[in-house]
């Protein structure tokens, strides 16, 4: 679980996130959802420990801190090393953080590929893979280290809407299996009906509203119908 109380972060230009609170539990895709610049990726990277608050506490399991390995974070242009290949990609965090032999780091790695569909292009380039096989190996990269916690950053963007939905099953499957606490954050209204547990809708630099998703489609805020009306 990852609950967020109060938390802030204003940078010069004025933008940023305000006095946010939520709660993201295990187990459940926790989606967050706005238009650009609504601070989607200020809260993740505040989450995340890249960016730190102005004010406010992010807590993981009711500690303030975390270790390195308990996060997994997918960019949104996927951070690939273009200088290696599939497998060195996937072994990064690995060969940073684990204390493992080269044997078994190579094992974990070689699972984590075999969970994305991967395991035939360990060898390949990342200039060989397609889009959605890029996004895959960000995946098998960010779940090298088996985290507690999954942080997504519009893993569908660019991607074609057969594939965008390839990759919402894995995440939700990976989800499952390993009971992370997985956040996404998304403008696919396709993937928030298709996988969403938990949505956080924001708006410049707040969140007016979350809730299940069941709740999303009928539920009674102007900023919201007015945010799934363009789509």
């Amino acid at each position: 679980m990852i609950e967020v109380r109060n938390i802030s972060k204003v940078f010069e230009s004025g933008q940023g996130i305000r006095d946010i609170s939520a709660t993201f539990l295990p187990g459940r895709i926790n989606m967050v959802i706005g238009k650009s610049g609504s601070g989607k990726t200020v809260l993740l990277k505040c989450i995340s420990g890249l960016t730190e608050t102005d004010s406010g506490s992010v807590l993981y399991e009711n500690n303030n801190t975390v270790s390195r390995g308990e996060v997994g974070m997918l960019f949104q242009n996927s951070a690939l090393f273009d200088y290696m290949n599939v497998l060195q990609n996937v072994m990064f965090p690995l060969d940073m953080f684990s204390r493992d032999s080269y044997a078994q780091r190579k094992e974990r790695a070689m699972y984590c590929l075999e969970k994305v569909g991967l395991a035939d292009a360990a060898d390949k380039m990342i200039g060989e893979l397609s889009g959605g096989m890029q996004k895959r190996t960000a995946i098998a990269r960010a779940i090298s280290l088996n985290p507690k916690y999954l942080l997504c950053d519009e893993p569908n963007s660019g991607l074609d809407p057969i594939t965008s939905r390839i990759i919402d099953d894995l995440l939700k499957n990976i989800t499952t299996e390993f009971n992370t606490t997985t956040i996404i954050n998304t403008h696919d209204i396709g993937s928030v009906n298709h996988i969403a547990d938990h949505i956080l809708f924001m708006n410049q630099g707040s969140a007016v509203w979350q809730g299940d998703k069941s709740q999303f489609n009928t539920a009674d805020n102007r900023l919201l119908r007015e945010f799934l009306s363009a789509y």
